[in-house]
């Protein structure tokens, strides 16, 4: 069976794009959960960032099952983890990162 050749005319231009974002994106207030690529290690990081001026939130550690576990930033979940080996996270491998908030 012969392949057919793909009509790119109807393709995006990816490479035309200036900014996939808005200028001025809305976020909720509240502590969020940021994954935090590792380039030179074969584990990446989970951050909390929370607004400037609010106190750091307390960060738990909740068993799901298996190797799931869920973050919590004052009760609320802000990332899921599910390793497919290795230790369970701890509250101290959690980056707490402060928002600057531009009004």
């Amino acid at each position: 069976m012969a392949r057919s050749t793909p009509d790119m005319s109807k393709s995006y231009e990816w490479s035309k794009a200036k900014s996939l974002m808005p200028r001025r994106a809305e976020y909720d207030k509240g502590p969020t959960g940021a994954l935090v690529p590792d380039g030179d290690g074969d584990t990446d990081h989970i951050a909390v960032v929370y607004d400037k001026g609010e106190a750091p939130p307390e960060i738990t550690i909740n068993h799901v099952s298996g190797t799931v576990h869920t973050v919590l930033a004052n009760g609320i979940a802000v990332a899921v983890v599910a390793r497919a080996s290795g230790k369970a996270p701890s509250a101290s491998d959690i980056l707490l990162v402060e928002r600057s908030v531009h009004s």
